[in-house]
């Protein structure tokens, strides 16, 4: 019939487009979307721009999925790739959870002082990891064997980030290591003066962090060169979320900024006019919005070109979760035990989970589903 002669007919075309794709999936196009956009939430906070955002299409109610029991407080927020969760606990393990079905896949012990909030990176088969012992760990992501170990002279609640072929780490022995990815050599080390909490932001071949030593640091990868360098009003554990030229971030002196990367200065301030909190939470931007969790127990949602308020969504603990954005949903946990999805416009509550245990972590977000760890030892996927 027609169908089978069109198809016939087609199967050239098909064939010719075939190159076409290969060269796509490979090609600095491709590259250019965070990989969040394809399926996966493969860092803390989804990309290397830390921004929060994830392109996949999440459910308006969600149903809990499966709960996964790490038996240990978790502080460490989850990472997605491949079918495959993966998550740090104040147990020492780095679990490898089955994506659809929540069932245990393998364990890597790091150390017996544990896990804390940093979170896992994967990139190339591995996965990286920093503990409190101040050891930073390469883990083979298929079996969960050790590829090799970096010691660090303080311990590690940093992120790592992976750059082409080489992986970043901040340490509380105030350094920021760069490391060879495939063997953990030393390749440059900035030495800043106090703890490096943040998670390094990476964009166009520059890293961007802030520390204890209050001053934003911009450091060129390939030398390990600092380019230039901002003081702040405070002290900084959030890490920058940056978009175009801004990056937007929280200190423990009560206020969320802006640093302008072309001018190279602080730009607004932002502080509420009667609850003066630290801010720990790592920001998400989208549609020219800035959320924030806050020790004041709010969600802050900020207007990203000036600092204004546009509203506050209050719970009933400290919010040290970071949020995540994804089709104009904020997903965030509050240490009052409860997970919340917000209207990104308004900040009108949608939706809420009871955990029981406060939820420090962040949300990860890939193929229409949520896991967040809670620090009850459980660890949710939501879709």
């Amino acid at each position: 019939g027609w169908g089978g002669i069109l198809r016939v007919a087609l199967l050239p075309f098909a064939f010719c487009l075939l190159p076409f794709a290969f060269y796509f999936l490979s090609s600095p196009l491709a590259a250019a979307f965070p990989q969040s956009h394809w399926g996966s939430w493969t860092q803390f906070r989804g990309d290397a721009n830390l921004t929060g955002v994830s392109s996949s299409t999440m459910p308006v109610t969600p149903k809990l999925i499966w709960t996964f029991e790490a038996g240990e407080p978790i502080e460490s927020s989850a990472a997605i790739a491949d079918g495959v969760v993966y998550v740090g606990a104040a147990s020492g393990d780095l679990s490898a959870v089955d994506f659809q079905t929540g069932k245990l896949r393998w364990k890597y012990q790091t150390t017996k002082d544990g896990i804390g909030e940093s979170s896992p990176a994967v990139a190339n088969g591995t996965v990286y990891i920093g503990d409190l012992a101040g050891t930073f760990h390469a883990v083979n992501a298929q079996n969960g064997s050790k590829k090799w170990t970096f010691k660090t002279d303080g311990e590690i609640k940093s992120s790592p980030v992976v750059t082409g072929d080489k992986v970043l780490i901040g340490s509380y022995d105030g350094n920021l290591y760069c490391l060879n990815a495939g063997n953990g050599a030393l390749i440059w080390k900035l030495k800043t003066d106090g703890p490096v909490h943040a998670t390094p932001s990476i964009v166009d071949g520059i890293a961007y962090v802030a520390g204890c030593d209050s001053i934003f640091h911009a450091i060129r990868i390939a030398s390990g060169r600092e380019l230039f360098r901002v003081p702040l009003p405070g002290q900084v554990g959030s890490s920058p979320a940056i978009v175009g030229q801004s990056a937007f971030f929280g200190l423990y002196e009560n206020e969320v900024v802006t640093v302008n990367l072309q001018t190279r200065r602080v730009g607004w301030h932002y502080q509420h006019p009667q609850r003066q909190f630290p801010y720990y939470s790592s920001p998400a931007v989208a549609d020219g919005k800035v959320v924030i969790g806050g020790r004041d127990k709010m969600v802050h949602c900020l207007n990203a070109a000036t600092g204004k308020a546009l509203w506050t969504f209050a719970t009933k603990a400290r919010v040290e979760s970071s949020p995540a954005i994804a089709q104009g949903r904020v997903y965030v946990g509050s240490n009052d035990g409860r997970f919340y999805v917000l209207e990104l416009a308004k900040g009108e509550k949608l939706w809420e989970f009871n955990a029981g245990g406060a939820i420090s972590t962040s949300p990860a977000l890939a193929l229409g589903r949520i896991v967040i760890g809670s620090q009850d030892g459980k660890l949710y996927c939501f879709g």
